[in-house]
């Protein structure tokens, strides 16, 4: 186990002070962007070009030995992981680093936060929860991994518990037999979804598995939940809409189909619940329009996105951004036909973009957005709200008809 505590001594990683010239920075057209270079102290700098454009690259955190794999806000922290299980806090608004944390084998896949806990998903099929206090020694402290030795005693004698997993191997229904891939948080519950192709729902007050439910037929990519509905996206090409129907049992309601044969990576839901969109291995980005029950969903757009593969969405506003194998970031608006148009593009980063979070707080005018990628970087990037064609292509409206 590693933890760091909150030092003075801790060196700076941020490269470029946030926002001190909102619209002088890197365009948002398709050019590339030149690599950082180094400041007169010899820490790198972002790369900034003096152009008038509706997006900005504010600063590159360096600090990750493996590929940057899951963002989380918590409070004034940003909190990002990687391959190399390590899980870095950066302090805002500065980004400064806080401290790290971490245990377990292999990589962080997801990370939530709700409260003053946060829940980290690892590659060795475990959940872990860590306290946030600040008057504690540790600010990040593990206090439990799920399932917890409590669950297991409770069930462990009892044989109806136990599932076959694979050939000749059977685990208790409260375990998970690969990697947990995503989580989501809602109502009290977090859900975690994993390439065992089950989703889990475990109770956050107690930290008890409520709940295993066999939701695909190959490994979940992707969850979001809204309103007490949970969107599970999956490899086997599906996003299915289940909804709690008792005291700790949840039914299947819709299921929102892609493309044949294409898996779906990553899902995420307007804040009126009403249009759920989904990213596929194929570069497309699909949305769905659903009635109040959940039940029916009609496809009104499918657009070619990126050329390569999305592997991350992210939903801030009436904008949607989209993160690519192809190593870029692809802003949208939402239009109220349910379709898009593409207002920027956001490259930089050497790699394929993994995880991408947004600041819900309006920030000069625009919001911050994070991403993280397989070149083991954290970016940061300032979208404007208002001038979004600026530096962009004309509006192209994409829907699907």
């Amino acid at each position: 186990m590693v933890f760091c505590k909150h030092s003075p001594a801790l060196e700076p990683t941020l490269l470029v002070p946030l926002l001190s010239n909102p619209m002088s920075g890197i365009d948002s057209d398709d050019s590339p962007t030149s690599p950082g270079s180094l400041s007169g102290d010899g820490r790198e700098s972002c790369a900034m070009t003096p152009v008038s454009g509706a997006h900005r690259s504010l600063a590159v955190l360096s600090g990750h030995v493996g590929s940057v794999s899951c963002l989380a806000l918590c409070g004034e922290f940003v909190l990002s992981a990687s391959q190399g299980k390590d899980i870095i806090v950066w302090q805002q608004p500065d980004l400064r680093q806080f401290a790290k944390f971490g245990q377990g084998e292999g990589s962080v896949k997801a990370l939530v936060t709700t409260g003053n806990k946060v829940f980290t998903a690892h590659q060795d099929s475990r959940i872990r929860v860590w306290k946030v206090s600040r008057s504690s020694e540790n600010i990040f402290r593990l206090i439990a991994t799920l399932p917890t030795t409590k669950d297991y005693l409770g069930k462990f004698m009892k044989q109806s518990n136990y599932v076959q997993t694979r050939r000749n191997h059977r685990r208790l229904w409260i375990e998970h037999a690969d990697s947990i891939s995503c989580l989501a948080v809602c109502n009290g519950v977090i859900y975690s979804g994993s390439w065992d192709k089950t989703l889990k729902v475990w109770r956050i007050s107690d930290l008890r598995c409520l709940e295993s439910i066999k939701a695909h037929d190959d490994a979940i990519n992707g969850l979001a939940a809204h309103k007490g509905a949970v969107y599970s996206a999956s490899a086997d090409g599906k996003i299915k809409v289940w909804v709690k129907s008792g005291e700790a049992t949840h039914c299947l309601k819709g299921i929102l189909k892609g493309h044949k044969d294409v898996a779906m990576n990553s899902v995420v839901v307007c804040e009126d619940g009403k249009m759920v969109y989904g990213g596929g291995s194929d570069g497309c980005l699909m949305g769905w329009e659903g009635d109040s029950s959940l039940e029916k969903w009609k496809l009104v757009c499918d657009v070619r996105a990126h050329p390569m593969a999305v592997l991350c969405l992210c939903l801030v506003g009436e904008f949607i951004c989209s993160g690519s194998a192809d190593k870029s970031i692809r802003i949208w608006r939402r239009e109220t036909s349910g379709g898009f148009s593409r207002v920027g593009i956001l490259r930089g980063h050497l790699g394929p973009v993994k995880c991408l979070q947004a600041s819900p707080n309006s920030v000069g005018g625009g919001f911050l957005l994070y991403s993280g990628g397989l070149d083991r970087s954290l970016r940061v990037w300032w979208v404007h709200k208002e001038n979004y064609t600026q530096g962009t292509e004309k509006h192209t409206k994409l829907c699907y008809n």
